[in-house]
């Protein structure tokens, strides 16, 4: 399940994942940060994996390549700077392709 959250220049994706679960590799053209709310997820970046668990904080700087899976349920939040506030539109804005 994603849940949307704007304010004013920010924007936070909350996901909620189940036991693997996972979030396809990506990158960005900026840094942001990953917050794992709950439980425990391999996140791999740039090629190197590493574990974390909840509640914990994680810089992903800008053009690395980065997934998600879910070691057991999980709530975990993207948080990125930007003023666009659509979210038919945010992945567009986001995501690069």
């Amino acid at each position: 399940m994603i849940r949307h959250h704007f304010s004013a220049g920010v924007y936070v994706r909350e996901m909620t994942l189940g036991l693997d679960g996972e979030v396809e590799t990506h990158e960005h053209v900026y840094d942001h940060f990953g917050i794992l709310g709950s439980g425990s997820v391999i996140v791999e970046l740039d090629g190197e994996m590493a574990v974390y668990h909840g509640p914990c904080v994680i810089e992903i700087t800008a053009g690395k390549k980065h997934s998600i899976r879910a070691l057991t349920d999980i709530v975990w939040f993207c948080v990125h700077a930007t003023d666009v506030a659509d979210p038919e539109k945010i992945d567009e804005v986001l995501i690069k392709r």
